[in-house]
This record gives C-alpha cells, sequence and structure tokens, in this order.
C-alpha cells in the first residue's frame, strides 16, 4: 500500500492505472477509522481496480473551532486498518495541499442544507462540498463510496456532483452499527464509559419508533422518539425530523412520500451524535 501525501505523488500514482482504463474507487475519511470506514474500503474493492482512501480532517466543515481541535487522529493506526483492508493507496495532505488557496466558493443546495444539520451546523454542507469537490477534482475517481450514517451529506453531495457535471457514480453504503446498535463514529471513541453505555438508546429508540408509528402520527412518532432518548441521564436531543427522503423536506402524514426517514441529532455531553432510520422506501415499511 502507497502513502502519499502530495497531489504530484497521488496523480504519478494513478497516472498508469488510469492509462491502462481502470477504475479508481474513492472512499473519503477524516481519519480515526472504524469499521464502517473499512466497510466502505471492503465495498470499494468489490467495485473497483484500485482504490484510493483520503485522511484529511478538513477545516472548512467545521462550524466549531473546538470540535475541530478534539477531532481523533492517528494516521499510523488508520494506515495499519486500512493495509489490512487491501486499500492500494493512502491520500494524506495537509491543508495546502488540498487548499493552496482559500476556497471561497459558496455553494447553493437550497432546502437540502437549510434543514436538519444545516440548520444546527451553518456552513458545514459549503464546507463538505469544497472538500469533496477538491478531492474528486484530484483522485477523478470513477465511484466514491459514502456511508448512509451521514444521510444528509450523502443527498448533499449528489446534488453537489450534479451541479459541477462531475462524471463519477456516488455509492452509498449501509450503516455500520456496534454489536449494540450504536452507529459507528470516530467520534464515539470520545465518549465517557457511562456515555458510551447509555448512546445505543439513540439506535434501539429508532427501530422501536419502526413499531411505535403503526396507528401514529408524525408528530406522536416524534415526540416518543424524542422523549425516549432525552429520559436518559446525559442524553439530549438536539433534533429529531421525519422526512422525505429525496428532498429532506419534513412531512405532517406519512402517506405524503413513498420514501421516508427519521434523521436524529443527539449530545452526549459535548460530544455530537447522529443516526437515522429509514421509515419507508418504495412501499415498505421498516
Amino acid at each position: 500500500m502507497e502513502i502519499v501525501k502530495t497531489v504530484i505523488e497521488l496523480q504519478s500514482y494513478l497516472k498508469g492505472f488510469r492509462e491502462k482504463k481502470n477504475s479508481i474507487g474513492l472512499v473519503p475519511t477524516m481519519g480515526a477509522l472504524h469499521r464502517g470506514h473499512l466497510t466502505l474500503v471492503k465495498q470499494a474493492k468489490e467495485h473497483c481496480s484500485v482504490v484510493v482512501a483520503s485522511i484529511f480532517v478538513n477545516p472548512t466543515q467545521f462550524n466549531n473551532p473546538n470540535d475541530l481541535q478534539r477531532y481523533p487522529r492517528d494516521l499510523k493506526k488508520d494506515c495499519d486498518l486500512l493495509e489490512t483492508e487491501g486499500c492500494d493507496v493512502v491520500f494524506a495532505p495537509d491543508v495546502t495541499e488540498v487548499y493552496p488557496e482559500k476556497d471561497e466558493r459558496i455553494f447553493d443546495f437550497g432546502d437540502l442544507e437549510n434543514v436538519m444539520e444545516g440548520k444546527y451546523r451553518p456552513g458545514h454542507f459549503n464546507g463538505v462540498a469544497q472538500v469533496v469537490s477538491r478531492l474528486f477534482e484530484l483522485v477523478r475517481p470513477d465511484k466514491a463510496f459514502f456511508g448512509l450514517k451521514d444521510f444528509q451529506q450523502l443527498a448533499i453531495v449528489r446534488e453537489m456532483v450534479s451541479q459541477l457535471n462531475f462524471s463519477v457514480d456516488i455509492i452509498p453504503c449501509e450503516t455500520v452499527r456496534e454489536s449494540d446498535g450504536l452507529a459507528m463514529s470516530s467520534r464515539n471513541m470520545l465518549l465517557t464509559n457511562q456515555q458510551r453505555k447509555n448512546a445505543p438508546v439513540i439506535a434501539k429508540t429508532l427501530f422501536e419508533s419502526c413499531n411505535f408509528a403503526s396507528g401514529k402520527t408524525v408528530k406522536e412518532t416524534i415526540d416518543y422518539v424524542v422523549s425516549q432518548v432525552n429520559e436518559v441521564e446525559g442524553l439530549e436531543v438536539e433534533y429529531f425530523d421525519i422526512a422525505d427522503g429525496y428532498s429532506l423536506k419534513a412531512i405532517d402524514k406519512w402517506n405524503e412520500s413513498e420514501y421516508i426517514v427519521g434523521c436524529i441529532a443527539v449530545f452526549a455531553g459535548e460530544i455530537r451524535l447522529i443516526d437515522n432510520v429509514i421509515y419507508k422506501n418504495t412501499g415498505h415499511e421498516c
């Protein structure tokens, strides 16, 4: 496995594969890798001839400087994990490689960026679009792999690809969970022992709400999820929205859409965790 830190090294490495028409897969990450990331790499290996994993903690998507500072970093451990999964090349640039000049682009994603994460983290998705578009420009992948845990991010990336006319297929991959149901996240390692013990309530409540929702209104289901999670000491729901899975617009009635998702953000102390559940997709209810 190659580890490159400059754009010149990256493009030199990929040139031969590209000339031979080998397909290139990209798994964008911010490091602090877990089994969820490795599953993305595994999926990429199945679809592509060569797999690039990027490790870059992108400063433009953090609206909270303290969140950026405490984001976990361990490049050696990350590279060891990627090598065991058969990753071909790790692109681990510094900020000046990704942004040789300040990126002042402002994207307009309409309502997609004004709800859920966008509402509570202003500027976050503009930063996501900046870094992902830069990675697409530098790597020029045929396919890029993203986890469904970051449901709204996936919608934003797809819209960005459409707006900028990138010729890359966006491949969504199922959320990977711990044995107790907690969605895998790099932030989980920042939880205290008690917070880690309590955090699985988030997923448990989301899954239980699928059964609860039968015969109940959307509002009753929202109230149920929020109250169940907030009952646990140390957990506080920031938002829980039930929305159309494509537009992310909130719905009032279950018959308003054939694709319905519930997205949640919860604080465990200062650590912010997100998750989601699909209530309905093309007529099949959860």
